[in-house]
């Protein structure tokens, strides 16, 4: 004897075609809800029909504009819509390139579990998020599914943000409720890194060797010179005879490599005893050029 129910287990797609329309034709109070997620509101017909089937949760449909041969997936909010007709977010309208009123046909389906998506921002005002990924975790809330090549919307301190899908793992259509996914983010549309040129032979401002102190003590060759016979000297012989001022070498300051962190040192100078060597030379020194010394008698 054989059963007649055999295939009362085997799932059946649900398939209608629709008129769609824009959340802000639904009437009643406005639904923000609705605009910052991706589901859809749906007629209670449809939710007498899909009990009736036996399809598998949660409940994923296919959007499908064939007049424009655009697709797209999405989840359902409510059944509280006439009948006949179905509420879209304005940006899945625009997606799938529907005016008011026009035709739409949905179906049942059943996504994998998505693992991986990437999303380029539309707008590099994107980037003045603090933390984009947590914005974005926020928002996928309110979606069911994404589907690859969508533009989304999602609304973050009072602005909208447009995300481009660029790819969904494991497939090009992936259901986002609760699940593990990896986040990627591409540069954003219309981003330009500021580059900053820098010539590599370029001139330093300052001379380092202008920083370093005069040379002190006994200079050789520094006096001016004088004719022996008492005339003055031509122009040419006081160009050859004005060398340019001495400097000392630039030299770099030694790090003291035993500085232990908390110390603070104070560095002291102490003039050192007059030696009979170090006399001469400040005798000497009285005539360098340097002015006069007030030490002799």
């Amino acid at each position: 004897m054989f059963s007649f129910n055999i295939f009362q287990d085997i799932p059946r797609s649900f398939n209608k075609t629709f008129t769609c329309y824009s959340i802000s034709m639904l009437s009643g109070n406005e639904r923000e809800d609705v605009e910052r997620g991706g589901k859809i509101i749906m007629p209670p017909s449809a939710l007498d029909h899909l009990t009736r089937l036996n399809i598998t949760y949660p409940m994923l449909f296919k959007l499908t504009n064939s007049a424009m041969n655009r697709v797209t997936h999405s989840g359902v909010l409510e059944f509280i819509a006439d009948e006949g007709k179905v509420f879209l977010p304005y940006w899945m309208m625009r997606n799938l390139l529907l005016d008011e009123g026009s035709l739409i046909q949905i179906e049942s389906v059943s996504l994998p579990v998505a693992t991986f998506s990437r999303f380029q921002p539309q707008s590099p005002e994107f980037l003045d998020i603090t933390n984009p990924k947590a914005v974005l975790e926020n928002s996928l809330r309110n979606f069911a599914c994404l589907t690859t090549g969508d533009v989304i919307a999602i609304n973050y301190n009072k602005k909208v943000y447009e995300l481009c899908v660029l790819e969904t793992k494991p497939g090009p259509a992936v259901s986002i409720i609760e699940c593990d996914m990896n986040v990627e983010f591409a540069t954003p549309v219309g981003y330009k890194e500021e580059i900053r040129k820098v010539e590599k032979d370029e001139d330093m401002a300052v001379d380092p060797t202008d920083l370093m102190p005069e040379p002190k003590g006994f200079v050789a060759f520094k006096c001016e010179g004088n004719r022996l016979d008492g005339k003055k000297k031509k122009k040419e012989d006081s160009s050859a005879s004005d060398a340019p001022a001495l400097k000392i070498p630039y030299q770099r300051g030694i790090p003291d490599y035993d500085y232990q962190i908390g110390t603070i040192r104070f560095f002291r100078y102490v003039k050192p005893k007059a030696t009979e060597e170090s006399k001469e030379e400040d005798n000497f020194s009285a005539f360098s050029g340097h002015g006069f010394s007030l030490r002799g008698k």
